[in-house]
């Protein structure tokens, strides 16, 4: 048991420790003044936004190693992102909302499916844009240095919208990423894309519908949204396809057979590419540019996936045809970062070791199959790694 003076020593311990990084804190925020009033920040406008800040959060920096949609299998994401629950409020608040929708859609060139399932991803359609204090938030995570300046930048950010008057600082609040609203919007996105679409002078993501998907609209087209096209389809492949050549216009792959699931007709024009998020044998698309635009919202595939599908779900398109993979057939994290640690040594990757799939894992796979007379189908398994390194998938 412990005795009451090792009690009081670590009683004492854990005080001066909270005490230090309480200091350290202030001394941070203390710092940031002048740069917050180099871009107009007023002193009475920063001491209102830390009013009662005393210190970090320590609750924050633990998050930033749990975010979902790059840890678990895309599939096990989109139960949650695209469930039945989900779709049955999305149609209802589309059609409680299709008269402002069809105006954003005249004013963007965004359809309405694609404006209500980001919506629906990022917040459950308004019903849960988070509760944590955007100014804390930011200040705990630059303060720690999280991936750099970038937080400090947000936080200066987050300061020049409560300088605009846009919204107080107890009304503002968010992610613990320091994502804001119903739109989740980091502050520098929402300084350069959101929009005032219910003409009260103010650019309110928290609490006015009508801004909100407006500004999801916006900053989908300022992203480069085409409305001539799907974000992407799911498609049947013919047997004894040729996966090394995975892009091209989608009329060339209606010529080699390429099918959608649905008996729709590919459209002609437009650029595609092959996606095979669980391999041959799982959910095979079809995506455009308009995926990547989607991941500049989020730079998660399973992310981009998601809203996809939810949006054609909205507009009354059918589940998936094809069932995913069995348990066991991906790599996880560690497992990802040892595939591209041999592909990188093998000259194949170029990118991170960070343990996340994405485009540039992708095209590594593919070409490290291509030069090994294997199916191009982009998709990291165990067996992949074990045949590139001789090493089995690292266990957690």
């Amino acid at each position: 048991m412990l005795s009451r003076r090792c009690f009081l020593a670590a009683t004492a311990c854990f005080v001066t420790g909270q005490s230090r990084a309480e200091d350290a804190f202030r001394a941070f925020v203390e710092a940031l003044r002048p740069d917050a009033a180099a871009r107009g920040v007023s002193a009475a406008t920063f001491d209102a936004a830390f009013r009662g800040i005393t210190g970090p959060d320590p609750g924050i920096l633990a998050r930033t190693r749990r975010q979902s949609e790059f840890v678990r299998p895309v599939w096990d994401y989109l139960v949650g992102a695209v469930s039945a629950g989900r779709i049955a409020r999305g149609r209802a608040r589309a059609a409680a909302h299709a008269s402002t929708l069809k105006g954003i859609e005249d004013s963007y060139g965004v359809a309405g499916p694609v404006v209500t399932a980001l919506w629906g991803v990022e917040s459950d359609f308004g019903a849960s844009a988070g509760s944590v204090p955007t100014i804390r938030a930011l200040a705990t995570l630059a303060e720690a240095r999280h991936r750099g300046n970038l937080f400090r930048d947000e936080l200066l950010a987050a300061l020049t919208i409560l300088q605009r008057g846009d919204i107080t600082p107890e009304r503002m609040s968010g992610s613990w990423a320091g994502a804001m609203g119903q739109v989740q919007f980091l502050p520098s996105t929402y300084l350069a894309h959101a929009v005032d679409f219910d003409g009260d002078d103010r650019r309110d993501i928290w609490n006015s519908e009508a801004d909100s998907l407006a500004s999801i609209a916006a900053y989908l087209k300022d992203l480069g949204w085409n409305p001539a096209l799907s974000w992407g389809y799911e498609v049947l492949l013919p047997k004894e396809f040729d996966l090394s050549r995975y892009t091209g216009d989608l009329g060339s792959f209606a010529e080699r057979g390429v099918r959608r699931t649905d008996g729709k007709a590919l459209p002609e024009a437009g650029r595609a590419s092959l996606f095979l998020p669980g391999g041959l044998g799982a959910p095979v698309f079809l995506i455009t540019g308009n995926f990547e635009v989607i991941r500049g919202y989020n730079t998660s595939d399973s992310y981009a996936l998601a809203v996809g599908h939810l949006a054609d779900r909205l507009a009354g398109g059918p589940p998936l045809a094809a069932p995913w993979p069995a348990a066991g057939t991906r790599l996880d994290g560690p497992g990802l970062k040892a595939l591209q640690a041999g592909l990188a040594a093998a000259g194949f990757y170029d990118g991170p070791t960070d343990g996340r799939a994405g485009p540039k894992l992708r095209e590594a796979v593919r070409r490290y199959q291509i030069s090994a007379g294997l199916p191009a189908d982009g998709y990291a398994t165990p067996v992949l790694l074990s045949r590139l390194t001789g090493k089995a998938a690292p266990r957690r």
